[in-house]
């Protein structure tokens, strides 16, 4: 069904009056076929995947620009997050519920 396609990205190869062909990556089985589908430009949008990417370029650019005016070295790399900061939890001795299992009880009859 047609449903495959909803939410895809791929590559533009020709446009229409009011259609676009879109040229997409389909797996079928252990292989993947290149499908070449026209569809209505209501139903397109332009994927904005990689607009993080170009301004973090942009940026880094600017900044290896200002640091080379300075006659300075910047460093540009990406840093991990690193972990979270330590939290401390109070809690009186009422709030604290111990959860434990029921102790088991053989039944002979």
């Amino acid at each position: 069904p047609f449903s495959f396609y909803h939410g895809r990205t791929g590559i533009v190869f020709n446009v229409n009056r009011n259609a676009l062909g879109v040229e997409i990556t389909k797996v079928v089985g252990n292989r993947q076929l290149r499908k070449r589908l026209h569809v209505n430009i209501a139903h397109v949008r332009k994927s904005r995947c990689n607009e993080g990417f170009l301004k973090r370029v942009k940026e880094n650019d600017q900044k290896k620009r200002d640091a080379k005016l300075q006659g300075q070295s910047v460093d540009i790399k990406r840093q991990p997050e690193g972990p979270k900061d330590m939290k401390i939890v109070k809690a009186t001795e009422d709030d604290v519920e111990v959860l434990a299992p029921l102790p088991f009880i053989e039944n002979y009859f």
